[in-house]
């Protein structure tokens, strides 16, 4: 009987960030996912909202080696009794502490990578907005002296200690028995960091989606954070070059006034997720102008599930995902004129667009469905649990 048949029993661990993101969402649907198809689903979660009422020095030591996340963690396995743990985030308060405790109790761990946090303090591979990867396969002590994490020093210095400590300790290399990256990209990026390929899967995130809206289309989307990583300066700047951008921009930041008093440019604020379903049904193409490696954005799949056709920076894993000409169309990543110009042929061509969003539509039905997805994490599940078995 395979291992799904009967149930694979998961424990999930996640440090919640103090801005709700993506992975969060994809934390969500994963749980969901599974326990719609009847596996007992037990979870560990920690928030970054505790922090504020937390002594420095306390978060310090946690970041480093969690007690209490382990004992925590050693007492769900025994009264739980997990065949997997899958672990997300757990900086700063659950610590790689975790690991160990797993470890010690036999169970075998599944670590999705996110970020690139393991190799670079930022976790982005950006510094003062281009592409920095100084750290990569090193000691992180350049993004100390940068001050990378959150713009201190001292938070930096315990970023990379920890980094330091579990690297030494053999941590990542030893108490993980699988890693999940988004996309063969990260998985190569993780790779030179120094992780062990044998141990990286590829497994993209998903969406469940209802087929897309009959409505009309017209306009471009941008739907994010409004950051510098996401490169709302040359969004901007792109949308300045246009006689009429028919740019819809739903999402907040910090980089937010850029946008005010732009022509053709209407701020929609952040939006719940119905109504961002909509405007992807409505509009001609998605426009995601980022500067940074971008893991795996769930609202390209998103998009692709409206049948709304990408265009993307090519940079990273967007190249990787968009196919340029077909599900949507690449442009030099910070090149406002270059993105200004394929703006402006979407608006111009809008039944090629289409065409384009009805190969998005069937390469979402192909790859990033729920049931695919399904499918994929328990594969990833059951391979551990044999080796596990096997080495017992």
């Amino acid at each position: 009987m395979s291992l799904h048949k009967s149930k694979v029993k998961i424990l999930v661990v996640h440090n919640a960030y103090q801005h709700r993101g993506g992975e969060d969402s994809v934390v969500e649907s994963e749980v969901a996912l599974l326990r719609s198809h009847g596996h007992a689903v037990e979870t560990y979660f920690r928030s970054n909202d505790d922090i504020a009422t937390m002594p420095a020095a306390s978060v310090a030591i946690q970041t480093l080696w969690s007690s209490r996340a382990a004992g925590d963690l050693s007492r769900l396995i025994e009264s739980f009794r997990p065949d997997v743990i899958h672990v997300h985030n757990t900086l700063p308060l659950i610590s790689p502490a975790i690991y160990w405790a797993a470890a010690r109790a036999g169970v075998p761990v599944v670590q999705t990578l996110h970020n690139f946090r393991l190799m670079c303090l930022s976790a982005l591979y950006l510094r003062e907005g281009k592409v920095c990867e100084d750290c990569a396969g090193k000691l992180p002590w350049r993004g100390v002296v940068r001050k990378c994490y959150r713009g201190s020093t001292a938070a930096s210095a315990v970023l990379a200690g920890m980094l330091t400590l579990h690297r030494g300790l053999g941590t990542y290399r030893n108490k993980v028995s699988r890693y999940i990256a988004l996309n063969d990209f990260c998985r190569n990026k993780f790779i030179e960091g120094g992780l062990p390929a044998e141990l990286i899967m590829v497994k993209p995130n998903f969406v469940d989606a209802p087929s897309p809206l009959d409505i009309p289309r017209d306009g471009i989307l941008f739907v994010g954070r409004l950051s510098i990583e996401k490169g709302v300066v040359s969004l901007a700047k792109a949308a300045t070059l246009l006689p009429d951008a028919k740019l819809r921009v739903a999402g907040d930041g910090p980089q937010a006034a850029l946008l005010d008093g732009v022509h053709g440019v209407t701020k929609l604020g952040a939006l719940p997720a119905d109504a961002v379903r909509r405007e992807m049904n409505g509009a001609l193409a998605l426009v995601i102008p980022s500067i940074w490696y971008e893991n795996f954005p769930r609202t390209i799949v998103e998009a692709f599930a409206a049948g709304l056709p990408v265009i993307a920076s090519r940079i990273g894993a967007l190249a990787e995902i968009v196919s340029d000409g077909e599900t949507g169309l690449l442009f030099e990543a910070g090149n406002a004129q270059d993105m200004a110009n394929k703006l402006a042929w979407a608006l111009a061509n809008p039944e090629k667009m289409a065409v384009m969003g009805q190969k998005a539509r069937a390469k979402y039905e192909a790859e990033f469905t729920a049931e695919r997805n399904y499918a994929q994490l328990i594969d990833i599940y059951e391979s551990v649990i044999r080796e596990k078995h096997v080495t017992n």
